[in-house]
């Protein structure tokens, strides 16, 4: 039998607090499929698939396929991102559940952040600059919350009323101050952690932008096209890639290469080599670290192996026969 889950039932199973531990674990296991990821662009947006497996108890695989269209909450009030994951037994291929991916890749997005910070933040970090109010904007302040001991919050985004209700919402729902700028780039300047989760497709971020010691979640960028980091800040920092196959290709790192100012080898590491030990994470408290999130799947089936297991135990979803 396959399980479907809507979006508000994927959003009632998956915690942040789960959804971190279970991330940051499957970064540390060396019992995955490796990742694999297509994109094609549409129009005003895209489309990608993101696969990965891994084993959590049981073996998971996970393929999902999302739409990314930046323009669709202001054109036709519906999300930016939507999609669908396909959860499978990676032991005999049985389809165990069809679920909306719409909750799971803001989560999952936002625990990967953290994790992240987790292991290259400076550990006395307390404000924290989010550029982009939206969805994933609230998602990652929530998931970074949940790590360090952020106390002030800025918001930042094109759309000023926007960045006003995200201001008044984050701080009554974090119980923090979160304030509200215009000029991101001198707030930049004074925050421990700064994070970019925009459409934007040039860079939004320079050398002279960031304060010695500061981490950097640069989360928009997930196509060849777009572009948060510019290549000078990329060079200059510590570069640890969530897939480094995938970041030199669609990530902020792709436009550093395609630059020239830098190589693959130039990258410090993976976040997968961090967080199991492999490689050092932050050897300084003048270190800036770049951490180049592109979304791998292995996020993707962390997460819904979660809602999966959740479902079955609390009869939450509709079995339908696939295949009979």
């Amino acid at each position: 039998m396959t399980r479907i889950l809507t979006r508000s039932q994927v959003r009632d199973l998956l915690d942040y607090d789960t959804c971190i531990i279970a991330v940051e674990q499957a970064f540390q296991s060396a019992h995955v499929l490796p990742a694999g990821v297509l994109g094609t662009h549409a129009g005003r947006g895209g489309f990608h698939v993101k696969t990965a497996g891994l084993e959590r108890g049981d073996f998971y695989y996970a393929a999902k396929v999302n739409a990314n269209f930046p323009r669709n909450p202001v054109d036709r009030g519906l999300p930016t991102i939507q999609g669908a994951l396909a959860l499978f037994d990676a032991n005999d291929g049985q389809l165990l559940a069809l679920m909306d991916s719409i909750e799971i890749t803001v989560i999952r997005t936002a625990a990967a952040t953290a994790v992240a910070a987790k292991y290259l933040a400076r550990s006395d970090s307390r404000s924290a600059l989010i550029i982009g109010c939206g969805s994933q904007g609230r998602s990652q302040l929530r998931a970074l919350s949940r790590v360090c001991s952020v106390n002030h919050a800025i918001g930042f985004d094109s759309n000023a009323s926007l960045a006003e209700r995200y201001a008044t919402e984050m701080s009554a729902e974090l119980g923090i101050v979160v304030d509200v700028v215009e000029d991101y780039r001198h707030a930049a300047r004074s925050s421990d952690i700064v994070v970019t989760c925009t459409p934007s497709r040039e860079p939004l971020l320079f050398p002279g932008d960031i304060s010695p010691g500061a981490f950097i979640a640069a989360v928009g960028a997930d196509n060849e096209e777009k572009q948060e980091i510019s290549p000078e800040l990329l060079a200059s920092s510590t570069v640890v890639a969530d897939v480094l196959d995938q970041c030199s290709v669609i990530g902020d790192l792709h436009h550093a290469i395609k630059a020239g100012v830098m190589r693959r080898e130039d990258v410090h590491a993976e976040l997968a080599d961090v967080v199991s030990g492999r490689k050092r994470g932050r050897s300084s408290d003048q270190q800036i670290i770049v951490f180049d999130s592109t979304g791998t799947a292995l996020e993707d089936v962390a997460a819904a192996s979660i809602v999966y297991e959740r479902a079955v135990s609390r009869g939450i979803g509709t079995e339908i026969m696939v295949g009979a």
